[in-house]
């Protein structure tokens, strides 16, 4: 990001400014859905017991009921309120209970929803699926020797701007940055967050890892458990970014030949990074991006402040897609061996609840299932890129 653009505090030519700089070019179709035909319908069938699905509904609901019930989705060029989301969930819900056959949930869902299906990234429904997880590390509340990668919290000086009250055409559009007399510039990057140490002295820690690998796999996380020297375990949530945009380290790799397209995992760019420990500042500082973080009594969180349900919530672009619905997804998943070997990929299908965003989760063609802690689920986040399908259930307004 150019440092040299900055703002100055005037009220039209902010807008504008604002709008222009961090907006252009960044422009995502507003409403990527379409309503199918009951002949267009999924097989819906479910690879998981309902009891997570159940528990994920539930979290929805109580996510809706918090917020104003007039408030609207959209879904494709439909509109239903919150009150009617609630009504659409705890009709699902009340049905699944009954643990229905695929057939007759099939019969279900025609006779009362209306399913939409995401354009997905080449308009004909692909959609790329990655996978996260909460990754378990260790650490201190001390620096020493061994734990020396500090954990920020959110600075003083970070703010976000809502554009909205500038024009109604700003809606939901907020930039972040920091004031500088009299003027709204940039937040420091990630290079100068971490090797120019800028923040040193000014920010609070929440604790301290081993490892820079294992602070940025956090941040690209967005939430973990980390257990103490002391014997203690908080969870770390995210709080923040800078407002950079992200880059991914992984196309990074692949570009530079360092790591061939085929083999590309999360687990294949920490084995990169361990054997080249001189990349490592290089590599990371490529995603100026850069994640603060808070200690929550539970986790992980989502994006509606909702503990997250293994296997049944998935990150989208909260932009473009109703997040906290009920959607159904079509994609593959891992099978592993007893040494924690991929023996094949599988396809599977299962409903899912959209709880969560991410910052490389963008358009209509990508989405990102959390898999849960664990090694199937480091596993799975760490090497699933695979296409698929995604679909929206909403409740047909008729049915009482």
């Amino acid at each position: 990001m150019n440092k040299s653009f900055f703002f100055k505090i005037t009220p039209v030519i902010f807008s504008a400014i604002m709008f222009s700089l961090f907006f252009s070019g960044c422009a995502v179709k507003k409403h990527p859905l379409t309503r199918l035909s009951p002949s267009f319908h999924p097989g819906f069938a479910d690879d998981m017991l309902y009891d997570g699905l159940e528990h994920s509904i539930l979290l929805s609901i109580k996510y809706l009921e918090r917020i104003p019930s007039d408030r609207v989705f959209e879904f494709g060029n439909d509109s239903f309120t919150a009150s009617h989301m609630i009504k659409s969930l705890e009709y699902f819900l009340s049905f699944i209970q009954a643990k229905p056959s695929q057939k007759d949930l099939k019969q279900f869902i025609k006779s009362n929803y209306l399913v939409y299906q995401s354009a997905g990234r080449d308009k004909r429904g692909e959609v790329l699926f990655t996978g996260y997880y909460e990754p378990f590390l260790q650490g201190s509340l001390k620096p020493n020797a061994e734990y020396k990668i500090p954990v920020f919290t959110r600075p003083d000086d970070l703010i976000t701007i809502d554009l909205s009250p500038f024009s109604p055409e700003y809606k939901g559009k907020k930039i972040t940055g920091r004031f500088t007399d009299q003027t709204v510039v940039p937040y420091y990057d990630r290079s100068e967050i971490t090797k120019d140490k800028v923040l040193e002295g000014k920010v609070r820690k929440l604790a301290w890892l081993k490892d820079p690998v294992d602070l940025f796999f956090l941040q690209i996380q967005g939430s973990g458990r980390v257990f103490l020297d002391n014997g203690d375990t908080i969870n770390i949530h995210y709080h923040a970014t800078n407002g950079c945009p992200y880059r991914s380290i992984g196309k990074l790799l692949i570009e530079t030949q360092k790591i061939p397209r085929s083999e590309m995992s999360m687990q294949k760019i920490r084995e990169y990074l361990r054997d080249h420990p001189e990349e490592i500042e290089d590599v990371l500082n490529y995603n100026p991006s850069y994640i603060f973080f808070k200690i929550e009594e539970d986790g992980p969180l989502g994006c509606l402040n909702v503990k997250l349900t293994p296997g049944r919530s998935i990150a989208l672009d909260r932009r473009i897609f109703p997040l906290p619905a009920l959607a159904f997804i079509e994609t593959q998943k891992p099978l592993i061996d007893a040494d924690r070997q991929i023996q094949k990929w599988t396809d599977f299908s299962r409903f899912v609840l959209s709880q969560d965003t991410g910052g490389a989760i963008r358009g209509p063609g990508r989405a990102d299932l959390f898999w849960g802690n664990g090694t199937y689920a480091e596993i799975a986040a760490g090497y699933m890129q695979h296409t698929g399908k995604l679909y929206f259930l909403i409740l047909k307004p008729e049915v009482t």
